[in-house]
């Protein structure tokens, strides 16, 4: 696959995924998405899903997550690791672009990331959290909201 194949979804003032090799590529053992974030973009709600893990590393710019109750921070060259189960989200903490390669073990839940980004609009929050439910997953808004204002970010 070269620098510029692979389906990409999402808004260019927010978080766009770039779709590199899916579930039914790996015979289901994991998912690999580029995640492209614009500047102090919030990448996702507060939210845990049941059935995956997710790996990630920084390849461009900052990144700041929430794990469970821990808040990091991680430069270029760092793996943040969301186990299954655990609260987090994460977001751009910097004022330039940032990107970053996530590993879904196993795969599925990229077909989540790809349904949102074809949306012709923004779910409101009982969409998304429908949405998320079909996939073994949970989000929490009311929880985000003070992770947002405390960083000044875009969601």
């Amino acid at each position: 696959m070269g620098r510029d194949d692979g389906q990409i979804l999402g808004a260019l003032d927010g978080v766009r995924d770039r779709f590199l090799v899916g579930a039914e590529d790996s015979g289901g053992g994991f998912a690999l998405v580029e995640h492209l974030m614009a500047p102090r973009a919030l990448a996702a709600p507060l939210h845990r899903h049941t059935r995956e893990d997710e790996y990630s590393y920084v390849l461009q710019g900052r990144v700041g997550a929430l794990l469970g109750d821990e808040e990091v921070f991680a430069d270029v060259g760092t793996l943040i690791f969301k186990p299954r189960s655990q609260w987090h989200t994460f977001w751009n903490a910097g004022d330039e672009p940032a990107r970053i390669l996530e590993i879904i073990s196993p795969g599925g839940l990229e077909e989540l990331f790809r349904r949102l980004g074809t949306l012709d609009t923004e779910p409101d929050p009982e969409t998304m959290a429908a949405l998320a439910a079909g996939y073994g997953a949970e989000v929490d808004f009311e929880r985000t909201m003070p992770i947002i204002e405390r960083h000044g970010l875009n969601f």
